[in-house]
């Protein structure tokens, strides 16, 4: 299939394709012509690309983690390379949380200690 089928099938845009391509996590054929040519396994990719994203990890985490990527959960294959690096990167999520959630805090105290004084008068 060309890049504007594979584009309807998984609702990303062609750019992103590409992209997906030069990040080494799309391999299409070429055509004589010279155009991209997917094979069917490449809307489980595309699948597969799109929801490691949403998990967080970056297209050299996802480049790192296809190869043991099964189904379009996606599942991996158990390897200490995995285990490591999806903690890793769990771990840094939760201290990104806890220092938002700090922020958070502080900003509220400001809201509140703010709203108990007098209205600003010119």
């Amino acid at each position: 299939m060309l890049i504007g089928e594979l584009s309807r099938r998984t609702g990303v845009n062609t750019h992103q394709l590409r992209y997906y391509e030069a990040q080494g996590l799309l391999e299409p054929a070429r055509s004589p012509g010279g155009y991209r040519e997917y094979s069917a396994d490449a809307v489980g990719t595309v699948t597969r690309i799109r929801r490691m994203l949403k998990a967080g990890l970056s297209t050299q985490e996802i480049a790192f983690l296809m190869p043991c990527a099964t189904g379009e959960l996606p599942e991996f294959r158990p390897c200490p390379e995995v285990f490591d690096l999806l903690r890793s990167r769990l771990a840094g999520m939760e201290e990104h949380i806890e220092a938002l959630t700090e922020t958070c805090a502080a900003l509220q105290d400001y809201i509140t200690a703010t709203e108990r004084q007098p209205p600003y008068v010119p």
